[in-house]
């Protein structure tokens, strides 16, 4: 597995394990509307788009940048993940 996968994979189960209480050194970083249409908007997909590349319910991609709803745990990963490295997060995606 790449450097990045090992990344995105430590990144996951930290994610999990301070969801669940553990402490784990790590730092929740939450996401405004705005910053999740900006990481979008900076891979250069359509809300359709994006929701069918990095595999998240249209529905609730909508509701984030809404503001109606908040990434939380994996999914806040792996939007953090996507704004510092989508291509490599689409070359992890095409390996399913």
């Amino acid at each position: 597995m790449s450097k990045a996968g090992q990344s995105m994979l430590r990144g996951l189960r930290q994610a999990l394990e301070h969801h669940q209480g553990k402490k784990t050194g790590s730092v929740e970083h939450k996401f405004s509307a705005a910053d999740i249409a900006r990481i979008r908007k900076s891979v250069g997909l359509s809300q359709e788009e994006f929701s069918e590349e990095f595999e998240i319910a249209l529905a609730t991609l909508r509701k984030w940048e809404q503001g109606k709803r908040v990434p939380r745990g994996p999914a806040n990963v792996l939007l953090r993940v996507i704004k510092f490295s989508p291509k490599a997060v689409l070359k992890a995606l095409q390996h399913v």
